[in-house]
């Protein structure tokens, strides 16, 4: 968890070095569209689709059918969002709020 004012951009790298990525896709929206953060990804043996930014002056090609798939993830954070204690954090601690997250979460599996 960080602090409600950082960029989700700011965890990324040490997100990624937790996982096996080898052969994995590994989709992000424009905002991760950095070659530090790709060449992380690459460094790793994955896969990144990764849009570029429409002003980069060498755009990366990316596998757009694949990118389509990251509305799942979208998809599950705004049904997760839609709960207000979670999308506003009223709880002061880490581990009340993870645990609302995770009730949050198994409402969500039973519907």
């Amino acid at each position: 968890m960080t602090a409600g004012n950082v960029s989700d951009y700011t965890p990324a790298n040490d997100l990624i070095t937790e996982f096996d990525l080898e052969n994995s896709y590994v989709l992000a929206d424009k905002g991760y569209d950095s070659q530090a953060f790709v060449s992380a990804i690459e460094d790793k043996g994955g896969i990144p689709v990764i849009p570029s930014r429409k002003n980069a002056k060498n755009p990366r090609p990316y596998d757009k059918h694949i990118y389509k798939d990251r509305y799942l993830v979208e998809d599950f954070f705004l049904k997760l969002k839609n709960n207000r204690r979670i999308a506003t954090r009223y709880e002061k601690t880490l581990v009340c709020y993870l645990g609302m997250v995770h009730l949050a979460c198994i409402l969500i599996w039973l519907r």
